[in-house]
């Protein structure tokens, strides 16, 4: 599936030299010694990328979540959780938060061969105001917590902050410009930085060579952080035709994460939420679908991204069937999770597409996404970086030991 033009191209054949494509065509002279793998009967495809994750942590329980596990017990857990990204078929993540500099060392324990997962581009710490959406609260101010956070107040603040939180690992900048859903704060959409802070934001963090992503579901944060300079805009849940126009005339990308608000309100109970967070999902689901439509009338750039760990870790596809009800084609919403998703990465050379010269990052599904884009909430074959890392294609060769493996 050449998703670049938006063909589907029959009886092609990928030469991967070490972690690289050669050679895409439909004659290509394959050396002597090399691993043939047969995927003649599926539809293969960059791998995916999914610009909105929390890949370090997953709800399981709010309370015991938030008091009784560690930074240790999301370390320790961290790589499982890459581990079924990956085999879901996301070659490429985006992290968009993490506690203790965890997504950090997660991404150098994946680059070095340690571990299996996703190619990770980590945020560190999510910039956030006193009593916002990634500061805690809602409890007694008696409560204290020996541990980082991204809380500050103030330009000074900031710039301290991002080049604190780049000085620890962190590739992008991520901050809060609205209030949110899992998070006690009185609304689910106002504006929690001042238009001169979030100026300030992008700004310091283009001196240090970082994008700006930005949580926002309100319609007045959003404007304020289309208006300052971000890269993204994260879940845009309430966005209006203003904002949206915006977002189109100055190239800003939305990330909007439809899925994750139904399955708060499906796990709801079984995640022990408080009622106040439930409300908020659903008056934020009631609305979500309308503004993504928004967008897509208004030719607003589309990344993929799913808000994964909020759900579990390897149902990343399930945005797909959103995409397409919203007014994309099925291959719109292929391109949003990769080559759109490649292009606010500024990873376009090596990822998205499939051809010589980028990441040997390829998955496969066993029926036309064209026709269904639900199938990749299945994907059979995943290979990263020349490594096969899943196969279950039915047609496939027995896979063979070498570079093709997943043993290194």
């Amino acid at each position: 599936m050449e998703v670049v033009s938006g063909k589907v191209l029959d009886n092609q054949m990928i030469l991967v030299e070490g972690d690289i494509i050669k050679e895409v065509g439909p004659a290509i002279q394959a050396p002597a010694n090399a691993i043939v793998l047969s995927l003649a009967s599926a539809w293969v495809l960059p791998g995916l990328i999914d610009c909105h994750t929390h890949i370090t942590s997953q709800n399981e329980n709010y309370y015991d979540d938030i008091f009784r596990k560690s930074p240790i017990d999301r370390a320790v857990y961290a790589h499982v959780f890459a581990r079924r990204t990956l085999d879901a078929g996301f070659t490429t993540c985006r992290d968009v938060g993490s506690a203790e500099f965890v997504d950090v060392s997660l991404k150098k324990a994946i680059d070095a061969g340690k571990i299996p997962g996703p190619r990770l581009f980590v945020a560190g710490h999510p910039l956030s105001a006193t009593g916002g959406h990634a500061d805690l609260s809602g409890f007694s101010p008696y409560l204290r917590f020996d541990n980082f956070d991204g809380v500050v107040d103030g330009v000074d603040q900031i710039r301290k902050k991002i080049r604190w939180n780049i000085k620890f690992g962190a590739d992008l900048i991520k901050f809060t410009a609205t209030a949110g859903v899992l998070s006690e704060e009185e609304s689910v959409g106002a504006p929690q930085f001042s238009a001169e802070e979030m100026k300030t934001i992008v700004e310091e963090a283009a001196m240090w060579g970082r994008k700006v992503a930005a949580h926002a579901h309100g319609a007045e944060g959003i404007r304020r952080a289309v208006q300052a300079g971000v890269a993204s805009i994260e879940h845009g849940s309430l966005l209006d035709d203003e904002g949206a126009a915006m977002m189109k005339q100055r190239g800003t990308f939305l990330v909007p994460t439809v899925y994750v608000g139904y399955a708060v309100e499906e796990h709801a109970k079984e995640w022990h939420l408080p009622e106040k967070l439930i409300e908020k999902a659903r008056s934020i689901n009631a609305q979500k679908k309308d503004c993504l439509r928004r967008a897509v009338r208004a030719g607003v750039k589309i990344a993929y991204g799913t808000d994964a760990g909020v759900f579990p870790h390897g149902e990343n596809a399930k945005d797909f069937r959103y995409l397409v009800e919203a007014g994309l084609t099925p291959m719109q919403a292929i391109q949003t999770a990769t080559t759109r998703a490649a292009e606010l990465l500024d990873q376009a050379e090596k990822l998205g597409s499939v051809a010589p010269g980028k990441f040997a990052d390829l998955i496969a599904v066993s029926s036309d996404p064209l026709k269904d884009v639900t199938v990749f909430e299945k994907v059979s074959f995943v290979m990263k970086g020349g490594v096969v890392y899943k196969n279950e294609m039915k047609s496939a060769a027995p896979q063979p030991e070498g570079r093709c493996s997943e043993e290194r």
